[in-house]
């Protein structure tokens, strides 16, 4: 099993609860095809780079997760037929990309394992 990373952005004319249906269907487009979501964020709506099909806004999201390659392909597949996704970006993360990730994750879970040993080391240098 290999760690992914997806970002798609969806067009700014959706409701609220279209953008939540739109996120839930690759969710579920993930964990049908045997993925496991390892993290998962709604960046919500933000200003495009450049206008894509007249839009300068729309929401984006990312997806973690862990699967075998074949579902990548499936799941662009859906990303392309579905017209309410204006962009799409699916890689496979190497060491270094998934311990960043790991990092990243834990820093916005806010878990003090990394800052508890730097306050620690602070303390010391203080005495």
């Amino acid at each position: 099993m290999s760690n992914y990373e997806t970002v798609f952005i969806a067009t700014p004319v959706l409701s609220d609860a279209q953008v939540q249906e739109i996120f839930g269907k690759f969710q579920g487009v993930i964990t049908e095809n045997g993925g496991q979501i390892v993290n998962k964020e709604d960046w919500g709506l933000k200003k495009l780079a450049y206008p894509i099909q007249k839009k300068t806004t729309g929401f984006y999201f990312f997806i973690e997760f862990t699967s075998e390659g074949d579902i990548i392909d499936k799941l662009e597949t859906m990303y392309r037929r579905d017209e309410r996704v204006i962009r799409f970006l699916t890689f496979k993360q190497d060491k270094s990309a998934f311990e960043y990730s790991e990092k990243r994750r834990n820093k916005l879970a806010g878990k003090p394992a990394q800052a508890a040993t730097e306050t620690h080391n602070e303390t010391k240098t203080e005495e």
